[in-house]
């Protein structure tokens, strides 16, 4: 069976569906609001769209799907939902060479060639033991959780400008509470609330539970070589002069396969149906094609 270009389907407004939904999808913006590259590009997805779109419902597996009309004033209700009143609705779609009755069609056309993709994909073959124990050995880095470690810390900005925020005096003033720490390091937090000039102070300089890479370069490394409950030396980054306090380790762990088992199940099974639908919608381009020829 022949399928419809871009150029025989320009007089068929259920084009007009996909070519909005790429401009939407792609650029965020009605066809009005198109530049001319713009639509270019959304006429190529719509070109694509719509020939798949109409290969599916033309083929065979699509003869005993049947789409409720409730269905279709549901998907209708949900995109007139968004708009203030009625006439809104229907303007928006004459401004996007629509109207109610060729969205209703499009929308149709739009589930029935869900149902007939879901009825392929589900002819895929079931994922087993081996698939799922391969895929975790496989990507064991997706089911590890790395070391988390709970801190404070006090800022003091360097700033020329105040007397007390000049370098030295700031290097001098962050020295002062680091020999404090060094004896009593339980007295952080009431120190952070004393003297850190960043936000956290309120909260006794709490950054919370972090891993690697949340940092500034210079804070993530010295943080992650301290000892539970020991406070840094003095580090320097873009912002100021801090001390850092690890509160607590969360050693790094690996997600054991049991309870993985679930979701890589669900992982594995919709790779097995998305294949199995490009599969058959090769076998539906090769037959147009030589139906064509024909």
């Amino acid at each position: 069976m022949m399928y419809a270009t871009r150029q025989e389907a320009a007089g068929d407004q259920g084009y007009n569906y996909h070519l909005l939904k790429a401009a939407l999808n792609t650029f965020q913006c009605n066809l009005g609001q198109l530049e001319p590259a713009q639509l270019t590009r959304a006429r190529q997805i719509a070109d694509k769209s719509f020939e798949i779109e109409s290969l599916v419902i033309a083929s065979p597996e699509a003869r005993d799907v049947f789409i409720a009309d409730s269905e279709v004033a549901r998907a209708v209700g949900e995109i007139e939902a968004k708009y203030v009143d009625h006439d809104e609705f229907v303007t928006d779609l004459a401004g996007n060479q629509l109207d109610e009755e060729t969205l209703r069609a499009s929308l149709r056309r739009e589930l029935l060639f869900d149902s007939v993709m879901r009825r392929v994909g589900a002819r895929s073959p079931a994922v087993n033991d081996l698939d799922v124990r391969l895929f975790y050995e496989l990507h064991i880095d997706r089911f590890t959780v790395p070391e988390r470690r709970t801190a404070r810390h006090i800022l003091i900005t360097v700033n020329p400008d105040y007397v007390e925020n000049t370098a030295a005096a700031a290097r001098a003033r962050i020295q002062q509470l680091a020999d404090k720490l060094r004896t009593s390091p339980r007295r952080f937090a009431t120190l952070a609330r004393q003297h850190s000039e960043c936000p956290t102070a309120l909260d006794g300089g709490k950054l919370g539970s972090l891993h690697r890479g949340k940092l500034y370069p210079q804070l993530d490394a010295a943080l992650f070589r301290l000892r539970e409950g020991e406070v840094s030396e003095v580090v320097e980054s873009e912002v100021g002069l801090h001390l850092l306090l690890c509160e607590r380790i969360e050693a790094g762990r690996k997600v054991p396969l049991s309870k993985a088992r679930a979701r890589i199940v669900e992982i594995l099974q919709q790779r097995k149906q998305r294949n199995c639908q490009k599969a058959w919608l090769g076998e539906l381009r090769r037959a147009a094609s030589l139906t064509k020829v024909s």
